[in-house]
């Protein structure tokens, strides 16, 4: 399937690809394989390419001397198609501890849905998310598929301090704070896992198009994988899609 794309200089290094403004799998799976297909077939060399809900940004190593011919060119490429098979992704299994003492928010997010917390962990333990860009902070997983039982508008005012592992709902997404840092959102939960180390190639261990599904863990068993996590020894649980 193609798209009316649009393309906007971003600087002197990097052009902004635009999609039609929707949070759609079809979208993200377009983008996706036009950015492998940009990584194996451009010319010109790149530092990396940056994908978001409905967009590519293309950094290059240096200075685009000629603007339109790039575009003509990323044009070209896009028009005489290229693989759209689903590429190979992953579902990950991500423990969270749904308990008051942990997360700050829970009582009360359940209250301002006319939910119990019992619900609120149903709901939000239910679906397969998509992980359509990491952003934000470093590995933030922006995922899709929240359910619209648990949509709810971010908090009037921050939290000066959201500790790392928070899981927490902001509008109609859900993510992981995979650091602590000031934040809007409600958070419902806490996860064990590091979403961010720099000090390995593959920084955040998930990618785009990769799903994710919550597990609810207890009290113990959320402490027993902090301290896995600590010691190196955790591997994350995941199946091949």
């Amino acid at each position: 399937m193609k798209y009316k794309l649009q393309y906007k200089r971003y600087s002197e290094r990097a052009i902004l690809i635009e999609w039609p403004s929707e949070i759609e799998e079809n979208i993200l799976q377009n983008l996706l394989s036009f950015k492998k297909s940009i990584l194996s077939s451009c010319n010109k060399p790149i530092i990396e390419v940056i994908p978001a809900y409905n967009s590519l940004l293309i950094y290059y190593v240096s200075t685009i001397e000629d603007f339109y011919s790039e575009v003509l060119m990323l044009k070209s490429l896009y028009s005489k198609g290229f693989d759209e098979t689903r590429p190979e992704s992953r579902l990950w299994k991500i423990p969270v501890c749904y308990t008051t003492s942990l997360a700050q928010d829970l009582k009360t997010f359940a209250e301002s849905k006319s939910l119990t917390v019992e619900e609120i962990i149903r709901l939000h333990t239910t679906p397969l998310y998509t992980t359509y860009f990491i952003g934000f902070l470093p590995g933030f997983l922006y995922l899709g598929g929240l359910d619209d039982q648990l949509h709810n508008a971010r908090k009037m005012t921050p939290s000066l301090h959201v500790k790392k592992g928070a899981v927490a709902i902001g509008g109609n997404q859900t993510g992981i704070y995979p650091m602590s840092s000031p934040g809007g959102w409600h958070v419902i939960g806490m996860c064990p896992l590091d979403f961010f180390n720099p000090k390995i190639e593959d920084c955040c261990f998930i990618s785009s198009g990769d799903k994710i599904q919550f597990i609810s863990v207890e009290e113990k068993k959320y402490n027993d994988i902090s301290a896995s996590v600590l010691e190196g020894a955790y591997i994350p649980e995941f199946v091949c899609l």
